[in-house]
C-alpha cells in the first residue's frame, strides 16, 4: 500500500535490522552519522532511512 505511512522502529529494531550491537549505533548516533530522531529519551528510526544510509556508504565504524 503505497499510501501507508513507514512505522517507526527502536534501538533494538535497527541493531538488530543491521546485526550490530546496540552500543555500536549508539556511538554512530552520538557521531551522528546515522539519521534518528529523538522522542523524549528513545531514538527512533525510519528502515528506508537506514538502509538508503546503508546503500550510499556511510556506515564509518
Amino acid at each position: 500500500m503505497a499510501n501507508e505511512l513507514e512505522k517507526w522502529v527502536n534501538l533494538e529494531d535497527v541493531a538488530k535490522h543491521l546485526s550490530v550491537s546496540t552500543d555500536t549505533l549508539r556511538a554512530w548516533i552520538r557521531k551522528e552519522t546515522i539519521p534518528s530522531y529523538r522522542a523524549g529519551k528513545q531514538y527512533k528510526f525510519k528502515i528506508s532511512e537506514i538502509d538508503k544510509w546503508v546503500r550510499e556508504g556511510k556506515i564509518k565504524e
